[in-house]
């Protein structure tokens, strides 16, 4: 298995990328290649996954070990295949499609492409219960006047994907004083542990 990839990123197409590894140019399929726009002609650490099948070998590319990790469990889903994964992740938010599994909300995940009815169901059978501890998406470490300063901000955006998942303001207001005295200040943290919350009601 090819964990990550690190050299020269050459080449932005379409759906792929040409990174530059001691004369050997590797052809890496993402789900928005140009995420990677800013990194054309420097080097680039990109976490991959090495799909072997008869006809090819294919290497799927992504910018945190946490993409990875979600790619892989698409692709575990019956009926998703890693084509059809890439597709869900090229604009995906993972804190609210992980929120929206566990709320079994099947209308927002139709709203990737490829996914109809039937694909969500099966996404919300084979998924539930099982992303909410999987990922460690923690924000770099940052200083103390920092946190105190970006907190508001990461409140008031867990509060807005919490409201798109039908959540109201009152609720959310009953469990945010609760998740404060945690010191809990990623976003997607806080949008983690009020679902948690709003399941114990």
């Amino acid at each position: 298995m090819i964990a990550y990839i690190k050299g020269m990123l050459m080449e932005i197409l379409d759906e792929s990328m040409i990174i530059e590894v001691n004369g050997l140019g590797y052809e890496v399929i993402c789900p928005n290649p140009f995420k990677f726009q800013s990194s054309l002609n420097k080097e680039v650490k990109v976490y991959t996954y090495h799909h072997v099948r008869e006809d090819a070998q294919l290497l799927y590319g992504f910018q945190t070990q946490d993409e990875k990790q979600l790619f892989m469990q698409l692709i575990s889903v019956s009926g998703i295949g890693p084509k059809g994964a890439i597709g869900i992740m090229a604009n995906i938010d993972i804190p609210q499609f992980v929120a929206a599994i566990e709320r079994e909300d099947a209308k927002y995940l139709t709203s990737f492409p490829g996914v109809g009815k039937k694909t969500s169901r099966q996404i919300i059978l084979d998924l539930k219960g099982k992303l909410t501890t999987l990922f460690s998406l923690s924000t770099p470490d940052i200083s103390k006047d920092a946190t105190a300063d970006l907190s508001q901000d990461q409140y008031g955006e867990a509060k807005a994907a919490l409201s798109a998942l039908g959540y109201s303001d009152k609720e959310i207001n009953h469990v945010f004083p609760h998740i404060q005295k945690e010191n809990i200040q990623e976003t997607d943290a806080i949008i983690r542990k009020a679902l948690t919350l709003f399941a114990k009601k």
